[in-house]
């Protein structure tokens, strides 16, 4: 079953040695056919057995991977404990979230040295009365391989605690009440929930979201405690398969928002969170093309909507005339601006925006009119709301941090127009953040779009060609490849690499327009541009052909696997975190979770247009006998995002090829899922392995700080 004898070259200390090594030979099953035939074509796929967890040959074949995995890196095991202990070693174990106020409680998360999770907490009056425990995930996690916690809320009157649980990384979460005056727990056990949660005023109901059988969130359901769960009402129903479901309460406490939306189209519904009972009233039926989001201020609602506003613009409307022709237009539409979220305060609009691909927080004054942006005066950095559970403040609280900036939480004064820096996360072993630069850059791509590109580098950094360079993205969803801060990273910057982020098309870092010149049909936009990124960086002498790592996840794993078979010479090591390779297969499958809610992304491969064109990148159809650089694949066995096939079924195809005299390693947990390990000092051990890897394929494996360079 494992005969396959390969030749790999292990570089240390300058040598190489040769090994020879038994890599995992899949078995092959009978040419078994496509999942689907939608264009009347016989196709095959030798490796569609790997898809049934059930078959012990399945399993075995995963376990076989991993252990020829372990064996492969075991020269490098001193590395990768000296760069876990380096990782560890920059975590003030021992530390204290910075409370937020609701009503006459702060609530806070602290956490114990050698501890891997998280302790809830609260003290009532001032922050010198006692200590309150809610939860204590170290005494939940005990005993399990993996731990999450999903929904955690407080009810109105502070005597409850609702919170969901995943033990297995699926994200099918169990969620549970808990009496704070008792500690004991409420016979209420509710199954197979996901991540929105919504109390009623009364304390005594709650709202939750149930999962369909392909995982999605799509029923509303309202329960009143004590009652019996299989009797819980259906407030809302989406039928819709490209619709998910979620709720929310409004920050005013005055509402309670049901969302369905899909890449294309939003609903909302609302009730008064003082009227449980109540039937959900509409609030703009949906339209293609038309999303808005919605919270509450006095007798209006604001929401951000792309109504005539490609780029997303903020309009207002009567509480009692919620529909679109009742909308108006809050502040003029700038199509240079892209508005991403808002929060309605008492006296005070707070609006997360893009400008120029940097996130921009603007406060409106409701009082006055007037209008002002807060300045963080750095060249590239992620800024977002942090925790704001009093509508009544003048007073925001942010989260802000950048490439050498540690993550610090900022309340930002509204009225007098200052920052306090309440904290600053510490990050030890002797990080000096005036040791380090950043920069943005820009690389022209193919139609002469200019691509941004965060850097991150030691000072006294020489732009000569030389460094070793770390280039990661994701390019999806619209969703934005923020340059924050990353202790981790410190490992590969503190040994000369060059860190960049390329901010490509397909995220949302330019707003709406970004994001869909790099999805459907434009989709190859965010491939192309990835490439020239990294072209960009060996042109301008940034660093060394020779050593170029790449690395991304999910989505962004897709992204590794295309480019490495558009430019299989340009890299030098990949890094494929859970990666959705299997593109073409998995979207031609409508049973499997995120199919038919992600067709507006992807496309759905029952149009002729869409096929070819997602065969034509597709990494796994495309995989073919050239000389590909070092991979390393992760999966995670419980994985409902990307099956841990995709990742397995990739390795096993590259197995087929001749002559790879390279590393391709394949690390499936087998009790995890999308996320990875749950635990914080686990997920440490993660990221060892991968910068091992990365330092052994540049044969910098016994490199230290401050090792600035690399052979060519």
């Amino acid at each position: 079953m494992f005969s396959l004898i390969r030749t790999i070259l292990f570089f240390t200390l300058g040598m190489q040695v040769s090994l020879s090594i038994s890599a995992p030979t899949p078995p092959q099953a009978p040419q078994h056919p496509h999942l689907i035939n939608q264009q009347g074509e016989s196709r095959t796929d030798p490796f569609f057995w790997l898809r049934d967890k059930k078959d012990p040959e399945t399993i075995k074949y995963l376990e076989a991977e991993n252990r020829y995995a372990d064996l492969m890196l075991k020269p490098v095991q001193t590395l990768r404990e000296r760069l876990y202990r380096e990782m560890r070693g920059r975590i003030q174990e021992t530390d204290l979230s910075v409370p937020y106020r609701i009503d006459d409680y702060y609530y806070y998360a602290r956490s114990e040295s050698g501890k891997q999770y998280e302790i809830f907490c609260r003290k009532k009056g001032d922050l010198n009365a006692p200590e309150e425990v809610l939860l204590d995930e170290n005494v939940l996690a005990q005993g399990l391989k993996y731990f999450s916690v999903g929904v955690l809320s407080v009810s109105p009157d502070h005597r409850l605690l609702a919170y969901s649980v995943d033990t297995d990384g699926a994200e099918v979460f169990t969620l549970r009440v808990k009496n704070l005056e008792t500690e004991e727990m409420l016979p209420d056990t509710i199954t197979g929930t996901s991540y929105s949660f919504a109390w009623a005023a009364d304390s005594r109901s709650f709202f939750y979201d149930v999962l369909d059988p392909a995982k999605r969130p799509f029923k509303a359901m309202r329960h009143v405690l004590g009652s019996n769960v299989n009797s819980d009402p259906t407030v809302v129903q989406e039928p819709d398969e490209r619709f998910e479901l979620s709720i929310e309460k409004s920050r005013s406490r005055q509402f309670i928002f049901f969302e369905v939306e899909s890449k294309l189209a939003t609903e909302v519904r609302f009730i008064h969170a003082d009227r449980p009972e109540e039937t959900p009233i509409m609030f703009q039926p949906r339209e293609k093309e038309l999303i808005y989001h919605v919270d509450h201020h006095g007798d209006r609602f604001f929401l951000v909507t792309n109504l005539n506003a490609k780029n997303f613009k903020i309009v207002s409307t009567p509480v009692d005339q919620p529909a679109k022709e009742h909308w108006s237009d809050f502040a003029p539409y700038d199509p240079n601006i892209a508005i991403t979220e808002i929060e309605a305060f008492k006296d005070h609009l707070v609006v997360l925006e893009r400008r120029r691909g940097l996130p921009v927080v603007r406060i409106y004054d409701l009082k006055t009119g007037q209008t002002h942006a807060i300045d963080f005066a750095e060249p590239t950095y992620n800024v977002d709301l942090g925790e704001n559970p009093e509508f009544a403040s003048n007073v925001v609280r942010l989260e802000f941090s950048s490439l050498i900036t540690p993550k610090s939480v900022i309340d930002y004064d509204m009225v007098a127009q200052t920052k306090t820096v309440r904290k600053q996360t510490p990050v030890l072993g002797g990080f000096k953040r005036d040791d380090y630069s950043e920069e943005q850059v820009y690389a022209k791509a193919d139609d002469g779009v200019e691509i941004p590109i965060s850097l991150f580098y030691r000072k006294g950094f020489q732009q000569n060609g030389s460094a070793p360079i770390f280039l990661t993205g994701y390019g999806a969803y619209g969703l934005s490849e923020e340059a924050e801060f990353s202790s981790t990273r410190l490992s590969l910057v503190d040994r000369g690499f060059v860190f960049a982020i390329a901010h490509i098309r397909g995220g949302g870092e330019f707003g709406r327009t970004w994001y869909e010149d790099g999805k459907l049909l434009k989709k190859k936009n965010t491939f192309t541009d990835f490439i020239r990124c990294a072209e960009y960086l060996l042109e301008q002498k940034y660093g060394s052909p020779h050593a170029l790592a790449i690395e991304g996840g999910s989505a962004g794993g897709l992204l590794m696997g295309s480019v490495m078979n558009m430019r299989p010479d340009l890299f030098t090591t990949v890094i494929a975190d859970v990666p959705f390779v299997d593109i073409l297969n998995t979207m031609s499958d409508p049973s499997l979770p995120l199919t038919v809610t992600e067709y507006e992304e992807w496309g759905n491969p029952a149009d002729r247009q869409h096929y070819d064109y997602i065969r034509s990148y597709s990494p796994y159809d495309n995989v073919k006998d050239r000389a590909y650089p070092n991979v390393l694949v992760t999966a995670g066995l419980n994985d409902p995002r990307v099956s841990y096939w995709e990742p397995a079924k990739w390795v096993a195809k590259q197995r087929t090829l001749k002559n790879q005299n390279r590393w391709l390693l394949l690390h499936t947990n087998m009790g995890a899922g999308h996320q990875g390990e749950s635990g914080r000092f686990d997920r440490l051990k993660e990221r060892a392995l991968e910068t091992a890897f990365v330092l052994q394929t540049f044969g910098m494996a016994e490199s230290g700080p401050a090792a600035i360079r690399v052979s060519q």
